[in-house]
């Protein structure tokens, strides 16, 4: 088994063979994501190709990686047969397997019975879910989503948010750089304010949820979503310290504020693999911006945590929790 040196907590996979539906749900194709209204995007070979990614890995230091599913095929997996779900999920199952354990999997879910399809990813040895800000269009905390929480909570299953759809359809504005610049971090604020202030993150004390991107906007507008919440501040900053958050926020100045908002022992690395390259290495290296001890909890135990496996097992981890105590 390969030691835990750094694992990466973001990161993404699509393999080939999801299966062709009548609504045209997005698959691989020769390279590229192919959708049912004829739209097609190259994706990097990295995606789909084990061996790459390994060795990208190699170069960039890391020994492990978290890999989810691309968020827009996630995002159709949910209102989709199942059976396109349980493809996504046996494929990133597969891929784990295929790199000898140094890939680590998430699932999704599809919401006709998504109790049933967790278990099975579960058995697969996946350790948790992908889910977005919004899940068809629907905030975090209606009513509706209440028994996908309640699955995961129950079953020890570790949540990932990310933003959907580029962030398009929270703001006044529309284009790549407001969309991806503003909309997907206001995206994952208005998600994180739903699991706070919404309730899910009270009402599911066992659920253990990470947010992209170091949560988009929450660190920062936080304390103004607090003085407008009702009850003591207390018992939000308890919830808010409740999330994992991603190092991926493209700055390494931001990463003190990240630590003060959720504890450096919530704080994950994240690369977005293979999306951003011009990034990969930089987002796995920290050193010099948190003090040793966290940097080195960030590398090994928080997302060890987070994916609900016993660092304890682990003899670098173990040195690393002792030296962030």
């Amino acid at each position: 088994m390969t030691p835990y040196r750094a694992v990466d907590a973001h990161a993404h996979y699509l393999g080939p063979g999801l299966p062709s539906l009548p609504s045209g749900a997005p698959r691989l194709v020769d390279g590229r994501i192919v959708r049912g209204d004829g739209s097609a995007r190259a994706v990097p070979s990295a995606l789909w190709d084990v061996r790459e990614r390994l060795r990208a890995m190699d170069s960039a230091g890391l020994s492990h990686q978290v890999i989810s599913p691309v968020p827009e095929i996630m995002t159709r997996a949910w209102p989709e047969d199942p059976a396109y779900a349980r493809a996504v999920n046996d494929s990133i199952a597969r891929a784990c397997r295929e790199s000898g354990g140094r890939l680590l999997g998430l699932g999704c879910l599809p919401r006709t019975d998504p109790a049933t399809e967790l278990a099975r990813c579960l058995s697969l040895g996946l350790r948790g879910v992908l889910v977005g800000t919004r899940m068809a269009g629907d905030g975090l905390d209606v009513p509706g989503l209440s028994p996908l929480w309640a699955s995961c909570a129950e079953a020890g299953a570790c949540v990932f948010v990310h933003p959907v759809d580029h962030g398009r359809g929270v703001l006044c504005r529309s284009g790549p750089q407001v969309e991806i610049g503003l909309g997907m971090p206001a995206d994952t604020a208005v998600a994180a304010t739903a699991l706070v202030f919404g309730g899910v993150l009270a009402r599911y004390p066992g659920l253990r949820v990470l947010l992209a991107h170091g949560g988009g906007a929450f660190p920062w507008v936080y304390p103004r979503l607090r003085m407008a919440a009702e009850g003591p501040g207390e018992q939000w900053d308890a919830l808010v310290r409740r999330l994992f958050v991603d190092t991926l926020v493209l700055d390494a100045a931001h990463l003190p504020l990240l630590a003060h908002r959720f504890g450096p022992d919530r704080l994950l690395l994240g690369t977005d693999s293979p999306f951003l390259p011009e990034h990969f290495a930089d987002a796995a290296r920290i050193a010099g911006v948190l003090p040793s001890a966290p940097r080195r909890a960030v590398e090994v135990p928080n997302a060890l945590t987070f994916l609900g496996l016993p660092v304890a097992e682990h003899p670098d981890s173990r040195r690393t929790s002792a030296e962030a105590g």
